[in-house]
């Protein structure tokens, strides 16, 4: 019984081109190094003395970077090609990172975390262009958990190693680790994988028709504000939750490290199974997309007990269990609705309502935290989190009377 299950686990594994998994490798090398983010709230509150108001500002910077880089990178992709830009981002990226640890003043951080992240993020829309050039339709969505599970495995070791880091050497370590790993995990994908061309053909075809459509498609717009306010939330994990874990429960960053690492684990031994298992059985994208925005809702109203630190691991586990079920069905959804030969445009869409979700999260929680305290917070994110499930509602019925 117990080999069969093994079995069936590793079965969910099968079927993907060599491209793929050396895709998954370069992700799990760049995520693993990827340690300035979850700490990037107690680096700049902590480490440099800003205020609520300025780490809310920087982060803002970083959206809105992040935003220009997202709709660059989907344009780039359906104009010179992901390969480009792929190698372009991660290379120069890494090189900003080592020069942007010099950097510490308000003004400067803010200009500097703006700069980088346009070129950052024009990554992850070329990304997702690729895992369609790569992947087999039948095996897209697992293509993307695939490489999601990269994400979450190295999500699992970098915080942890990152608390393990600041406490040695400081702060400065993790910018060193983080532009290395971006070099690294680029040259290997530089060097293993050739660029597969477009056929300009189908380019030509479909160009006038997508234009129009992407900005009619009603449902898609739906799609986006949902994809926006279940990220909102979850980007708390990252902006407000280290904070409180520290001024609350007087956790260390390591604590936080292996706090953020349950959630990385759990995705990774999880994911790929919930996603193999709602394939199979053909479960609407939209259903799935609103469990996973109750989960989260659910996760934060459970912050609002704040005398117990055992709540913290319970609510992780909600809030990850949203995320599994939410995310890696929303790349689909997307990426299902995206005409061939321009998904970089539907992709960049997609990514911008993300990176827009982190410029609101971060301002906004850390906004109502100097404000009304935590829990006002906790609450009004817990709120988004019922929001999004009533769009996902408003989707399904749009869909419906569609069919």
């Amino acid at each position: 019984m117990l080999q069969q299950a093994v079995s069936r686990y590793f079965n969910n594994y099968k079927g993907f081109s060599r491209e793929i998994w050396i895709l998954a490798l370069i992700t799990f090398i760049n995520r693993a190094g990827t340690m300035v983010l979850p700490f990037l709230s107690k680096y700049l509150k902590e480490d440099l003395h800003f205020s609520y108001s300025q780490v809310g500002w920087v982060m803002v910077c970083f959206g809105l970077g992040s935003m220009i880089g997202s709709w660059l990178g989907g344009k780039l992709s359906d104009k010179i090609g992901f390969y480009k830009v792929m190698i372009f981002s991660l290379f120069t990226s890494g090189l900003l990172f080592f020069v942007i640890q010099f950097i510490t003043s308000f003004v400067g951080l803010c200009i500097s975390m703006f700069s980088i992240m346009i070129i950052a993020d024009m990554f992850r829309p070329a990304m997702f262009v690729s895992l369609g050039a790569y992947a087999k339709p039948e095996n897209r969505t697992r293509a993307l958990t695939l490489v999601r599970l990269a994400v979450n495995l190295g999500f699992a070791a970098g915080p942890a190693l990152g608390g393990l880091i600041i406490m040695g050497i400081g702060y400065q370590g993790l910018f060193w680790v983080d532009g290395g790993s971006c070099i690294i995990s680029i040259l290997i994908f530089a060097l293993l994988v050739k660029e597969k061309k477009k056929e300009k053909t189908t380019m030509d075809h479909f160009e006038n028709a997508e234009r129009k459509s992407v900005f009619r498609d009603k449902p898609f717009w739906i799609f986006l504000f949902i994809s926006f306010l279940t990220a909102m939330v979850f980007f708390q994990l990252f902006t407000t939750l280290p904070l409180y874990h520290h001024e609350q429960f007087s956790m260390t960053e390591f604590q936080t490290g292996l706090l953020m690492s349950f959630n990385g684990l759990m995705i990774f031994f999880l994911e790929m199974p919930i996603v193999s298992y709602f394939e199979r059985k053909q479960v609407d994208k939209v259903k799935i997309i609103l469990f996973g925005s109750l989960c989260m809702a659910i996760s934060f109203y459970l912050l609002l007990i704040n005398a117990w630190a055992g709540i913290l691991i319970v609510s992780m586990f909600f809030i990850t269990f949203g995320e599994m079920f939410a995310f890696p069905f929303s790349n689909s959804f997307a990426m299902s609705r995206a005409p061939k030969g321009h998904e970089g445009r539907y992709m960049a869409l997609y990514t911008m309502s993300f990176s827009f979700a982190h410029i609101m999260s971060s301002k906004t929680g850390m906004e109502i935290i100097s404000r009304f305290g935590y829990s006002a917070n906790w609450f009004f994110m817990g709120s988004c989190g019922v929001l999004a499930m009533i769009g996902a509602l408003w989707l399904r019925k749009i869909q419906s009377t569609d069919n």
